[in-house]
C-alpha cells in the first residue's frame, strides 16, 4: 500500500453485499464498491480491520468486457452501485447470489434460477430521500446523498433511478428553499419525495429546529404538489424519523392499485418503490393460495400481499403501529372487515394465528424470521408457506432449518431494484 492507502489489486468475484471481493499482498480479504469480477483496479482504502478491509475503486487500469458507464457519475456508488454493468449481466449476478445463498446452506434449488425483471433499469423509483449540502463555491444550497464508504456528501439534482416527477419536485423544493435567505444547510436534515403511479406528489421535509416556518401558503400551492409536510426531526435520531409534524398542506397520502385493489399510503410509510415488478410477486403469489383455504399474513406491511392474494379469511400481522393504522384504513375502505382482521403485534408474539388449516404467506425483514416463528411452524405444520425474502441468505437459512417437513414447490427471483445489488426471492414450500 502506499502513502495514499490505495492498493493495485485483481477483483476475483461479487458477493452477497454487492461488493467485489480480492486478495491484498498481505493475504487480506478486501470488498470493493465499483468494480466488476476479472479487473485490474487501484483501490483506495475506506476501512481496515484484522482480517479484512473494504475499498472503492480509484482507478480501473483494465476493465471487463462488462462495464458500462454509469448515468449517475458522481453519485451512483451512493444509490446504485451497480450501474457500471450491463443490465442483462446484472440479472445474471443476482441469479447466482440468490444460487450461492442456498449453497452456503448445502441446499440445491430445483429447476433454473430465474430472476424476473420489467425490462425498467432506470426510474423505477417511486420514492427517494435525499439529504442536503451547502457549496462553498457557488454558495447555494444543494440536494446531496451520502458518499459511499465515507462521511462526506455528493451534491446532485436528483437521481436516474427516480421517477420524472420526484426528481422535479425535488429540485423545485430545492430551489424554494434556496431563496430563503434565512435557510441555512445546518437546519435541514432530509428530503422525502413519493409518487404514486398516476404522477401524483407529496413531499416531507424534516428540518432539526422546532420553530422552522418559512413557507407561505402561495409559495407551497406554485410548487402544484399534491401534499407537503414540514417535519421536526430530533438532530439525534435517524434521518426521516417524525418526532413532531410542524406544518403540513393539501393531501400526505398517496394512493395505488396492485391487482385490481385500491391502497392508500403515507409519504414516510412502507410501500413498495416498484410497482409494476410488485404487480408480478403478487400475481404469482395468488396463483398458489386456494381462496377458500384461510391465510395468515405475517409482517404484513399495510396489507398489499393478504389483501391481493388472500380469499374470504385473512388475518395479517405488523408490527408497525402507522403501517397497521394504514392496513386498518385499507381493510375498511375495500369493504372487508367482517372477512380480514389487522393484528398489530410482533409476529413472534401472534403465534397463535399460525396452525395447520392456513397457508402462512410471510415477508420478512433482512433479518429473516423470528426462531419462535420458525419453532411454531414446525410444531403445528402449515400445509403450505409462502415466503418472499428481501435477503436470500437469510430465507435459505431458516429454509435449511424447515426442509425436515417441507420441500420446494416453486420458486422465483425478481430485479425489484435494478441498478442495486438487492435482491428478491419468492419460496413456494409444501408438506413433504
Amino acid at each position: 500500500m502506499n502513502k495514499q492507502g490505495l492498493e493495485t489489486v485483481r477483483l476475483e468475484d461479487i458477493v452477497g453485499g454487492g461488493q467485489t471481493i480480492a486478495t491484498l499482498k498481505n493475504g487480506k480479504k478486501i470488498f470493493v464498491w465499483g468494480g466488476l469480477p476479472n479487473e485490474l483496479v487501484e483501490v483506495r482504502l475506506t476501512k481496515q480491520r484484522s482480517n479484512l478491509a473494504e475499498g472503492v475503486v480509484n482507478r480501473v487500469i483494465e476493465a471487463s468486457k462488462y462495464r458500462i458507464k454509469p448515468l449517475d457519475e458522481v453519485s451512483y456508488l451512493s444509490t446504485s452501485p451497480w450501474q457500471i454493468i450491463d443490465f442483462t449481466s446484472e440479472n445474471e449476478y443476482k441469479s447466482k447470489l440468490i444460487k450461492d445463498a442456498f449453497r452456503l446452506h448445502k441446499i440445491q434449488l430445483p429447476d433454473q434460477i430465474n430472476v424476473y425483471s420489467d425490462g425498467k433499469d432506470f426510474a423505477y423509483r417511486n420514492k427517494m430521500e435525499f439529504s442536503w449540502w451547502y457549496s462553498k463555491e457557488t454558495e447555494e444550497l444543494d440536494l446531496a446523498f451520502f458518499q459511499r464508504g465515507g462521511h462526506n456528501k455528493v451534491p446532485v439534482v436528483g437521481s436516474s433511478l427516480a421517477i420524472t416527477p420526484i426528481n422535479k419536485m425535488a429540485v423545485a423544493i430545492r430551489n424554494l428553499l434556496r431563496s430563503k435567505s434565512q435557510v441555512k444547510a445546518y437546519m435541514l436534515k432530509t428530503l422525502l419525495v413519493r409518487c404514486d403511479q398516476d404522477g401524483n406528489v407529496s413531499a416531507q421535509l424534516y428540518v432539526k429546529e422546532p420553530t422552522f416556518d418559512v413557507f407561505s401558503d402561495e409559495e407551497i400551492n406554485d410548487l402544484e404538489i399534491q401534499g407537503f409536510e414540514v417535519i421536526y426531526s430530533n438532530p439525534k435520531s435517524p434521518a426521516s424519523v417524525i418526532t413532531k409534524r410542524l406544518k403540513s398542506w393539501g393531501k400526505s397520502s398517496l394512493s395505488d392499485k396492485l391487482l385490481g385493489t385500491n391502497f392508500s399510503y403515507a409519504v414516510e410509510g412502507f410501500f413498495q418503490i416498484n410497482l409494476p415488478v410488485y404487480e408480478k410477486v403478487l400475481a404469482d403469489i395468488k396463483q398458489f393460495v386456494d381462496q377458500k383455504t384461510p391465510v395468515v399474513d405475517l409482517y404484513s406491511g399495510v396489507g398489499t400481499i393478504g389483501l391481493t392474494s388472500g380469499g374470504a379469511n385473512v388475518t395479517m400481522v405488523e408490527i408497525d403501529t402507522n403501517a397497521h393504522n394504514e392496513m386498518e384504513q385499507n381493510i375498511k375502505a375495500l369493504g372487508l372487515e367482517t372477512t380480514v382482521k389487522g393484528v398489530l403485534a410482533p409476529s413472534e408474539q401472534a403465534l397463535e394465528y399460525i396452525d395447520s388449516k392456513s397457508t402462512l404467506i410471510v415477508d420478512p425483514p433482512r433479518a429473516g424470521l423470528h426462531d419462535k416463528v420458525i419453532t411454531k411452524i414446525l410444531e403445528v405444520l402449515p400445509k403450505q408457506v409462502i415466503y418472499l425474502s428481501c435477503n436470500p441468505v437469510t430465507q435459505a437459512r431458516d429454509f435449511a432449518l424447515l426442509q425436515q417437513n417441507y420441500s420446494i414447490a416453486w420458486h422465483q427471483g425478481y430485479n425489484f431494484f435494478p441498478r442495486t445489488p438487492h435482491i428478491e426471492h419468492l419460496l413456494v414450500l409444501e408438506l413433504k
